[in-house]
């Protein structure tokens, strides 16, 4: 039995070891391409690590002179966070009334099951409408109107995974406190919303890289840097004749740091929700 326990711990570590090298070796190349020079990255044979490590290009991008690569990068990465910001707290302030409703009221699920079957449609179906629908409201190329086209898209996924974590807190707990007098605002805000926070969390940190990482609508829906966003910037530098891959290579680092900073700091949270529900005693 311990023979096998060691083979079953190995056999542990080393597909973790797998799934590690897996996800995180894109990531790592993607990272020395952005410090590589030209040279190398089209070398033959090609060249693992570069014979003179190059950070200019982060200067490049980071640069807010004006009518550079820089300035429409950093640009873009304010209205990434702007729009993503916007679209993610309105998407969650939507989610938890309507996850609640539809978790305490079975009756009404189906509601949720029809707004969930929009994720079927093809977003170009949707292209057409909502270009028509923003020109009306005079909201193209505007970052207002590109979260509330995200919030389209946000709202169901994020009310979906709220009535999952709503789900899983007894309803007792609310009737307890209504009998003691709690009003159904006290009772969601003292009793439900705390135990359901980290539900609350992951569902916005799902929101956010939703809408940090959208680019069909938004190169549809914008056209300048009054709007543009960040992936639509990155695809702007490999739109030329000529593309410095390292300087894509770069903004693609630049791009993921502000997700993985949050994810790291809300991990606990993350955790938690995702595993919300699976263990009931």
């Amino acid at each position: 039995m311990e023979r096998k326990s060691l083979l079953f711990t190995a056999f542990i570590y080393a597909s973790a070891l797998l799934l590690a090298v897996v996800i995180l070796a894109p990531v790592l190349w993607l990272f020395i391409m952005s410090i590589s020079p030209a040279a190398d990255l089209s070398a033959k044979p090609l060249r693992w690590w570069p014979q003179e490590v190059d950070f200019s290009r982060y200067a490049v991008l980071l640069s807010t002179v004006e009518n550079s690569a820089g300035a429409s990068f950093v640009a873009s990465l304010y209205n990434s966070l702007r729009i993503a910001g916007m679209a993610t707290i309105a998407a969650i302030a939507l989610a938890i009334p309507a996850g609640w409703a539809v978790s305490r009221t079975p009756a009404v699920g189906w509601s949720l099951s029809v707004v969930i079957a929009t994720y079927m449609l093809p977003p170009v179906a949707l292209a057409v409408p909502l270009y028509m629908g923003l020109a009306w409201l005079g909201l193209l190329n505007n970052i207002f109107g590109l979260a509330l086209v995200y919030l389209t898209i946000l709202a169901p996924f994020t009310t979906w995974l709220m009535k999952s974590g709503f789900d899983s807190i007894p309803r007792e707990i609310e009737s307890a406190a209504m009998i003691d007098g709690a009003s159904l605002f006290q009772t969601l805000r003292i009793i439900t919303l705390p135990l359901a926070a980290p539900v609350v969390a992951t569902s916005a940190l799902f929101a956010l890289l939703l809408a940090w990482d959208e680019f069909f609508y938004a190169l549809l829906f914008t056209s300048d840097l009054r709007a543009k966003t960040l992936t639509v910037a990155i695809a702007d530098l490999a739109g030329g004749r000529v593309s410095d891959y390292g300087l894509i290579a770069t903004a693609g680092v630049l791009a993921a740091l502000p997700p993985v900073l949050i994810g790291l700091v809300m991990q606990r949270a993350l955790i938690s929700g995702l595993t919300s529900g699976g263990v009931k005693g």
